[in-house]
Formats: C-alpha cells, structure tokens, sequence
C-alpha cells in the first residue's frame, strides 16, 4: 500500500465513525429513558390498582382516609411463587437500570461498551422473564386494572433493548494514536 492509499483508508473509516458519533446522544438518551423507566415502574409504579390500592412487584400499598401504608402481596391471595417472582422482576428492573445507565455512560464518554450493552441485554431478557410469570400468575382483584408501572415496564423493556443492540452491533472506534 503507498502513501497515497494509506490517507484514503483513514478517510473512508472516517466516515463510518461518524455515524457512531453522529447517533451517539441519540443512544444516550434512549439507555437513560429506558433507565428511568425501570426504576420509575419498579419504585413508584402501581401496575394494578383498584380504587385506593395500588399493587406493584414490590408490594402493595393502601390509602384510606389521606394516610397510606405499604403492604405486602399476601392479602391478594397470589401464590408464594407470585410473590418470589414479583421481587425478581423488581431487583431484574433495578438492577437493568443500573446497567443501562453504565451503558448511556460509556457512549457518551465516546466509547463502544459491548461488554455493558451484552449485561444489559442479558439483564433485560431475565427481567422479562419475571415480569411475565409475575403478570400471567397474577390472581386478580375485583375492579382492578393496570396502571402506568405496567405500561412503563414495557416501554423501558423496548426502549432498554433498541439501546443495547444499538451498542453492541455499533463498529468498534478507530484506534488512537
């Protein structure tokens, strides 16, 4: 290869690591929504709720009279396997926004954090997993209906997923000299 073609392949790469640095703040956002989608839905999201009761998968929580007290799942009459699978799609969800905020971290340091994106994908699909068995086995309660934890669990699971596979088939940067 001459001189010459050596300037040429740094350019042509050029152009393929600026879509990486062109879509970056886009992935960004994108991992840190779906961050805070998770622990909204995990923390203050009520996936049921039934007039002044909210049921979510940490627990319960019943307001009467202005006051409001948590609760646990076991006056729902759901399984003890129910409960189990509630707390694991809680820690799943918590722990998924941790990871894609590591994620949402290490583009905007411009890097390609496959390692992180993988853990996140991985973290997502187990989070999933609990939250399925959490929704199907769920026993129901009369006059109850879902709420926005539900709703943003989903959106973050969509959200979460678009990042992280947007990460982990991004080229790998060109090295520095």
């Amino acid at each position: 290869m001459s001189s010459c073609q050596e300037g040429l392949a740094v350019f042509a790469d050029a152009d393929q690591y600026a879509r990486v640095v062109k879509n970056r703040w886009l992935i960004v956002v994108l991992a840190l929504l779906a961050a805070t989608l998770f622990a909204i839905s995990m923390q203050m999201g009520k996936w049921w709720s039934v007039e002044t009761v909210e049921i979510g998968p940490f627990g319960s929580k019943h307001c009467f009279g202005g006051e409001c007290k948590p609760a646990g799942l076991g006056w729902v009459n759901g399984s003890v396997r129910w409960q189990r699978t509630g707390m694991g799609t809680w820690a799943g969800g918590m722990l998924s926004a941790l990871i894609l905020a590591i994620v949402a971290a290490g583009v905007a340091a411009k890097r390609v954090p496959k390692l992180a994106a993988r853990t996140a994908l991985v973290s997502i699909g187990t989070t999933l997993a609990a939250g399925a068995l959490f929704i199907l086995q769920y026993p129901g309660v009369q006059g109850a209906r879902p709420d926005r934890g539900l709703y943003a669990f989903a959106l973050a699971i969509v959200i979460g997923s678009f990042a992280a596979i947007k990460v982990h088939y991004a080229p790998p940067l060109p090295p520095t000299e």
